[in-house]
């Protein structure tokens, strides 16, 4: 049984988020022993552009203000995003970050100019055999994974587990988890400019008329869907097994990392923060939970939420949860401590 912290908060105040943010993370670090690194990237989520629900960057302020006094170099950190979105490319990612508030400390993407830069970990599991993490991951053995609670179209929600699966993934190992396909191209849209065919590393790619993707030679690196000027190349989200592969990546994701977790139940929406438009909350806002354990954490979640709403919100995602148990990444089972 893992412990769970939890820091009440049903404002609107993003400052004294950020205050309760800090002090969850001290609580977290005094009662696990934990020392930090001389450089620990916080791990985010900048928000897609025109959502206006993503946790500000304010809410971040507190924690990257208490490392710099313990000189702890630290930085954003993320990766770039599967679907053509204002976050597909490095340069258009940090221009979003920027545009919503996050200018207070560098920014790393991790998987490169177009998502196509990763190392493997291997993990040998059930759906996943090897992972693709974003290369710059693995200059770090520590990080802050910084998480919002909402829910999400395909895996139920969005948490801790979610943010290391996606958020660590390069662009080719998001594909691996939402279709484990080659691109496909729609004809209709392809103008036949052939930059996808230059930009393909694996000659995976010839015109025939139109473009046209060899899966025998595909390794699902999808940078030709960040380069097609026309959007014409794109993944099919319709993989199987969707909810035990985020498992599976965050398991890798984490592997032989010291991770501290910290999730902020606030503006809970039906959908995701890459969806790039105005939502309204479903549920009231909860607070804010942390701990070293990724599965408790995220299950403890869910349950205030549940238990907040009156409803099964969000019920999908506990199929992750189990499948994260069985393979080894954490437990279910928590306690819950009350932080007043």
């Amino acid at each position: 049984m893992s412990k769970v912290y939890f820091i009440k908060n049903s404002e609107s105040d993003y400052k004294k988020l950020g205050k309760d943010a800090l002090d969850i993370l001290k609580t977290v670090v005094e009662e696990t022993g934990h020392s930090f690194e001389k450089e620990v990237p916080i791990k985010v989520h900048f928000g897609e552009k025109g959502n206006k629900t993503f946790i500000p960057a304010e809410c971040y302020d507190e924690i990257i203000n208490y490392l710099k006094e313990e000189d702890i170099n630290t930085s954003y950190i993320e990766s770039n995003v599967l679907y053509r979105g204002s976050r597909t490319t490095t340069k258009a990612h940090i221009e979003t970050a920027k545009s919503h508030g996050f200018t207070q400390i560098p920014i790393i993407i991790a998987d490169g100019d177009i998502g196509t830069e990763y190392d493997e970990i291997e993990i040998n599991k059930e759906y996943i055999k090897k992972c693709k993490i974003g290369k710059r991951y693995g200059d770090f053995k520590q990080f802050i994974v910084m998480s919002h609670f909402k829910g999400h179209n395909s895996a139920g929600f969005g948490g801790s587990l979610k943010q290391l699966a996606m958020g660590f993934a390069a662009r080719s190992g998001k594909l691996e988890q939402h279709s484990g396909i080659s691109p496909v191209v729609d004809a209709d849209k392809c103008i036949s400019c052939g930059i996808c065919i230059e930009k393909c590393d694996f000659d995976a790619i010839e015109m025939i008329d139109t473009a046209v993707i060899d899966e025998d030679k595909c390794i699902g690196c999808a940078g030709c869907i960040a380069v097609c000027p026309e959007g014409a190349i794109r993944n099919t989200w319709g993989g199987a097994n969707f909810l035990e592969k985020i498992s599976e990546y965050a398991y890798g994701a984490s592997k032989n990392k010291d991770i501290i977790y910290i999730t902020f139940v606030h503006n809970i929406t039906k959908d995701c923060d890459c969806i790039g438009r105005s939502m309204e909350p479903i549920t009231e806002n909860i607070g804010i939970l942390a701990g070293k354990d990724p599965v408790s954490l995220d299950a403890a979640c869910l349950d205030l939420v549940q238990k907040s709403s009156g409803e099964k919100l969000f019920e999908k995602g506990r199929v992750s949860l189990e499948h994260a148990e069985k393979i080894g990444l954490g437990s279910m089972e928590y306690e819950l401590i009350e932080i007043e």
